[in-house]
């Protein structure tokens, strides 16, 4: 590793579950992990609030937003001179714009603000793969400057939206979200609400097209999520908190360990041809994490990502992908990845 000796590489799917939900394993070396005690119980009391406040009602909510958005971005697309010679990139007409329109919905953000949301979060989070940290911290301090006016305007002028939800709810034991944790919590999202999003749509439309399911107009969610592991986002490194063995090996407390998603998805243990879509497999996928690490907004992203793959299927069902696989160009964030553009016609 560039900033430790060595770490250990966990790929099986029984021991990444365990490296995910086993308190054994924390998100800092031993002495660092007790000395933030505070911070883990603060951690957890967050994620208990914001359980409270994304609620499946919050997600059905959204639902008819995503389906007549997408429908429009659709019928943009089907309103321009297409060809091979012509053709349209699919992540700039569709997965982008439906993305951050989805998130900005969800948590409130104005419709006219929402071009400017997406321009600083693409900088600060690396879209393109260019290595310029002044850009990145400009974008983050921008996006930051004005995620923190934004709350401050919905704890005036509530709505009906997630983040107006997260300010309100309350609990007698866990209190209230403050400001600086609602901040941090609406920047988490902009990484896991349109990047993540904008990468998935992208990259299970390439993975269908290769394959030939563009006509699947119910396909099979939880298993096109189980085959972007690894394509789209993956752990964070754990750190062993107590000796321990794992898969018959020794770990001492303080080693590291990397636990892999996309492997764990395809352990043939579990899934058999794992490299193949196979729908109804009935084996829970590990995209979303597991335990105290689960997304929480793994609703609102399944959802998101099925209605986009059943309006592209129903309305465009000869996509086609009109450079070589190999020619598609990439776009690397720290913690995700997708095609930077995906040029299709039909």
């Amino acid at each position: 590793m560039p900033r430790f000796d060595n770490a250990w590489l966990v790929t099986s799917y029984d021991a990444v579950a365990t490296v995910l939900s086993d308190p054994r394993f924390g998100g800092a070396p031993p002495a660092a992990e007790a000395e933030a005690e505070g911070a883990v119980d603060g951690r957890a009391r967050i994620r208990r609030l914001v359980t409270r406040g994304l609620t499946a009602r919050r997600v059905e909510a959204v639902r008819p937003y995503v389906e007549e958005m997408a429908h429009g971005y659709v019928a943009r697309i089907t309103a321009q001179k297409v060809d091979a010679s012509h053709p349209i990139d699919l992540v700039e007409t569709f997965s982008a714009p439906l993305a951050i329109n989805v998130l900005g919905e969800s948590i409130g953000v104005p419709v006219q603000e929402r071009a400017a949301l997406r321009g600083w979060a693409e900088e600060a989070l690396l879209i393109g793969n260019v290595p310029n940290g002044e850009r990145m911290r400009q974008g983050m301090a921008a996006l930051e400057a004005y995620v923190k006016d934004l709350v401050a305007a919905k704890r005036k002028s509530p709505g009906d939206d997630l983040l107006s939800d997260l300010i309100a709810v309350r609990d007698t034991e866990d209190g209230r979200l403050g400001d600086e944790e609602l901040t941090s919590l609406i920047m988490v999202l902009l990484e896991g609400g349109y990047l993540s999003p904008r990468n998935a749509i992208s990259v299970a439309v390439l993975q269908g097209i290769v394959e030939g399911r563009t006509r699947e107009t119910d396909p099979d969610v939880d298993e096109v999520l189980r085959l972007l592991a690894g394509l789209t986002g993956e752990a964070l490194p754990r750190w062993v908190q107590q000796d321990l063995t794992l898969e018959g090996e020794q770990l001492v407390a303080g080693d590291m360990v990397l636990a892999r998603l996309e492997a764990a998805n395809r352990d043939p243990e579990r899934f058999p041809d794992p490299n193949r879509y196979v729908a109804g497999r009935g084996v829970p996928h590990l995209t979303f994490g597991r335990g105290p690490h689960h997304c929480l907004g793994a609703a609102l992203a399944r959802m998101e990502l099925g209605a986009a793959l059943t309006v592209l299927a129903r309305e465009l069902p000869g996509l086609r992908l009109e450079t070589a696989v190999q020619d598609v160009p990439w776009s690397y964030g720290f913690a995700d990845s997708g095609p930077a553009t995906l040029h299709v016609s039909w």
